[in-house]
């Protein structure tokens, strides 16, 4: 990935803002729970942004919404690519190094994943506290960019523990049923297997999904503050016996966008407080 590139779309985004924006969301499969909740929404689809990788799995618009929030500049990016869908590693995080870039100075991930912990439930939405990286890649592979972060990242905290506690208390306050727990993330595109969902359970992984942990890894690497959200949209293989579908799945993720807003709502007007 070429440092130009980058600037060049950051250097359109900006333009466009006309400031920094202080946080930025990257929304999964089926999610756009913020377009309602922004202050003066405005829009910009990706093919217009220069360089900016363009998602084809459906449940994913392929736009960047900014607006306010109070007197938070916010930027949402709806949709984003997979590595399983033939992209690089570089296209994969191309977003998240413009966020960064950017001077965003924090980050939250969501997506749509399936429960391992039997605890878990469909429409539970679990908050990471790490995760478990087995797409078999590793974004930061390569070159190293000294001016986007150094070349070996410390991985203790990928996911900022205060982000977390202040997700949490915006959960409590709005009476959404939350958890928390340890996201692996698998190349796809298929589903797991059910043997691959017991080794996952073996090696201490709460939900598995097929995106998240490059972005997160960048993210860090970037010096943003990190948060992960994930909307337990199906129970994970040989769990109920029964197949995962993912029509169903992005059904469900669309109906848990109501929570969704309504917690990054309370946590953007608790931020900082």
């Amino acid at each position: 990935m070429k440092f130009e590139y980058v600037e060049q779309a950051k250097k359109y985004l900006l333009d466009k803002m006309g400031s920094e924006p202080e946080i930025a969301v990257i929304m999964g499969s089926g999610l756009s729970a913020l377009d309602e909740i922004l202050s003066g929404p405005q829009r910009i689809h990706y093919v217009s942004i220069p360089y900016f990788p363009v998602p084809k799995v459906a449940g994913h618009r392929g736009q960047v919404v900014y607006g306010k929030i109070g007197n938070r500049q916010i930027v949402v990016l709806e949709g984003r690519v997979h590595y399983y869908e033939g992209n690089t590693m570089a296209e994969v995080t191309f977003c998240t190094r413009v966020i960064g870039r950017l001077g965003t100075k924090i980050l939250i991930l969501t997506n749509a994943s399936g429960a391992i912990n039997p605890n878990f439930a469909r429409g539970d939405l679990m908050i990471i506290t790490d995760h478990i990286n087995l797409v078999g890649a590793n974004p930061l592979t390569g070159p190293n960019e000294d001016r986007w972060g150094p070349r070996f990242v410390d991985q203790t905290q990928v996911y900022d523990p205060e982000l977390r506690l202040k997700l949490k208390a915006a959960g409590e306050y709005c009476g959404i049923h939350m958890c928390e727990g340890v996201y692996a993330a698998m190349p796809g595109p298929t589903y797991e297997t059910p043997a691959e969902i017991r080794f996952l359970r073996t090696i201490g992984a709460d939900a598995v999904g097929m995106s998240t942990v490059p972005e997160a890894i960048v993210g860090k690497h970037m010096g943003m503050r990190v948060a992960g959200l994930s909307m337990l949209a199906n129970v994970a293989a040989g769990i109920l016996g029964k197949p995962i579908d993912h029509s169903e799945v992005l059904e469900l993720a669309t109906q848990m966008n109501a929570d969704l807003g309504t917690l990054l709502q309370r946590f953007f007007d608790t931020h900082g407080s």
